[in-house]
């Protein structure tokens, strides 16, 4: 059963201003159609009664849709996040308490106009990656019977997928924010570490922990990370989200970019993944990308890090003392996960930190040349009876690409990227540096634009692609003179880690002179409004935050502003002020400052 719905946020926000439905309609039927769905699939642990839910309608009787921007919406809430008032449990009822406060995220999304339908099952502990380790019932997959939910945020994308909630929160720190989103056709959104605040969230590993989003399409998980990532001073560990990452940063995706892919691929004797990874490369190909071969062992060394190290023994210290004195009440699976973490010793640890910190150190600098990395969301699916068999082994089986993530502290989206020849859904995931978020969003959404798969319940897209293009860490600058390849000024771009992109020239609307003053020599654009020409240039890109430092230091009369380039894009080059040219050498005719530079030097005798 499936609600028949469109929830998502657009499609939701347009009804209500249209007068089509109320929150005070909507939500009493998608409380009872969660009641009906969960004997089958055990997608929550507790849904809310009308009692609990009037607090929530009564505050948005007074508002509209153009008050609040998420107006009415309704939204799940894995039962390891607080909701004040109703009991988290992390699908442990021994552990269970009731918060008087909620999480820092769920109090920003209800002062929003959200309005929480319930808490979802999960992995006791949000220990796994399948969703069947839970005394509250396995979540079985939304699409086929046979197979899992995945997890650990399991309930959370069955109310995304089976259309009870319009978005849902998940936590992620080994995959249970990017494997449920793949099996369950979903874009999930495992932010930035710190982007999103753990406030309130029962911890896994509290040094790795993110919280997450399960939407539909990834143009709604950029607009809720847009309006809930904030700096938290409940979260110690919370960070400050970069101007260069807000919702500006969405969009189109330029051709160009450049993405790794593992040379080091597994699909554990899957018949179908290959090729439907294939054929997403040649999407991202369709879309202006260029694949990269990069070498992934580092990145699977640090994925074994993270059951194999000392990182279980974090996960101790949140169930331990249960297990130590009512061991019944946590399931056997998730005792034998952690039965070795007491033996973990404090150099076990630091040794540990050393070689993740030796790892990163390798896998940093292959990022860095790149926009993001593609892989698949997880090698092959397992079934159920799998699972049952040997829960242990084909758990880890999912989490063959996802473990290493928060480790490395990398920003990532899972994204749907086909259907296997049964019906299950297929994914991939898109990873980055951190604080990259929307970069990714804005390429998973143009990603499931190509593939033209329909969205969850049966959907299609139905909203205009973004016009504006998309934006990352890295900042590009067009520069025309000493700073150019090989020029006296370009160690100031290559030290500041930048790349050339681009050799080409500019709309035929500029003037080229050379300055007075040097050395170095250096030449001066300047935009006329008839008489131009077009002039080479050179488009360079480097870090965002190295982009202050080499601003400070560029001399008067010259400045960065925004020069057309012969494609008619614009970017921030180097421009002059008008007055500085008057007197000086017009040298247009030379079509550029190399040609200039190499031009025959009369002398006198």
């Amino acid at each position: 059963m499936k609600h028949p719905i469109d929830l998502r946020l657009d499609i939701l926000s347009a009804a209500y201003a249209r007068g089509d439905l109320t929150p005070r309609t909507l939500i009493p039927r998608l409380r009872a159609a969660a009641l009906a769905l969960d004997p089958e699939f055990h997608l929550f642990i507790h849904v809310l009664s009308e009692t609990e839910l009037e607090p929530y309608l009564s505050a948005l009787d007074d508002c509209s849709p153009a008050d609040l921007p998420l107006y009415g919406v309704p939204f799940a809430i894995k039962d390891n996040i607080d909701l004040a008032g109703v009991p988290t449990t992390a699908a442990c009822p021994a552990y269970a308490y009731t918060p008087e406060r909620s999480a820092t995220l769920v109090e920003r999304l209800i002062a929003l106009g959200a309005v929480p339908l319930g808490k979802t099952n999960l992995d006791q502990f949000a220990t796994g990656l399948n969703g069947t380790r839970s005394p509250y019932g396995a979540c079985r997959n939304s699409v086929h019977p046979d197979y899992p939910s995945g997890g650990s945020s399991a309930g959370s994308a069955l109310a995304v997928a089976l259309g009870v909630a319009s978005f849902a929160l998940g936590t992620d720190t080994a995959g249970s924010g990017r494997v449920p989103a793949a099996l369950n056709n979903l874009v999930g959104l495992k932010a930035t570490k710190g982007l999103l605040s753990t406030a309130g969230v029962v911890p896994a590993c509290r040094t790795l922990d993110c919280t997450t989003f399960f939407t539909a399409t990834a143009a709604e998980a950029s607009r809720l990370l847009a309006l809930t990532a904030q700096l938290d001073e409940r979260d110690a560990y919370s960070r400050a989200n970069p101007m260069w990452n807000d919702a500006d940063a969405f969009g189109t995706p330029r051709a160009g970019f450049r993405f790794g892919v593992p040379r080091q691929l597994e699909f554990l004797g899957c018949p179908e993944s290959p090729a439907l990874f294939e054929r997403t490369v040649e999407y991202l190909r369709s879309l202006g990308g260029e694949p990269v071969e990069i070498d992934f062992d580092r990145f699977l060394e640090a994925a074994r890090l993270l059951y194999e190290g000392p990182w279980v023994a974090e996960r101790y210290s949140v169930a331990g003392e249960l297990i130590e004195q009512q061991p019944d009440a946590v399931l056997p699976v998730i005792r034998d996960v952690l039965r070795a973490a007491p033996q973990a010793t404090a150099v076990d640890a630091f040794r540990a930190q050393y070689r993740l910190q030796a790892i990163k150190a390798e896998c940093d600098p292959v990022l860095d040349g790149l926009d993001c990395v593609l892989t698949p969301a997880y090698p092959r699916p397992v079934t159920l009876i799998e699972l049952a068999q040997d829960p242990v082994r084909r758990n880890a089986d999912l989490g063959w690409y996802t473990n290493f993530m928060n480790l490395l502290d990398y920003a990532a989206v899972a994204v749907p990227a086909g259907t296997m020849a049964n019906g299950l859904p297929w994914g991939v995931t898109l990873f980055g540096r951190a604080f990259t978020d929307q970069w990714l969003l804005g390429l998973a959404d143009a990603l499931q634009r190509a593939h033209a798969l329909p969205l969850a319940g049966a959907r299609t897209f139905n909203t205009p692609a973004p016009v504006a293009s998309g934006c990352n860490d890295r900042a590009r600058v067009v520069v025309c003179g000493a700073h150019m390849d090989g020029l006296p000024l370009n160690w100031q771009l290559r030290a500041r880690g930048g790349r050339l992109l681009q050799r080409t020239t500019t709309a035929p609307a500029y003037r080229l002179h050379a300055l007075a003053g040097g050395p170095p020599q250096r030449p001066g654009l300047v935009r006329v409004d008839c008489g131009g020409t077009a002039i080479e240039v050179e488009v360079w890109e480097l870090p965002s935050s190295e982009l202050g430092s080499f601003l400070v230091g560029i001399p008067a009369p010259l400045g960065l502003g925004k020069v057309e380039l012969a494609d008619g894009t614009w970017e921030t080059g180097f421009i002059c002020e008008g007055h500085a040219v008057a007197k000086a050498e017009d040298i247009s005719h030379y079509g550029g400052w190399r040609t200039f530079l190499a031009r025959p030097v009369s002398s006198s005798v």
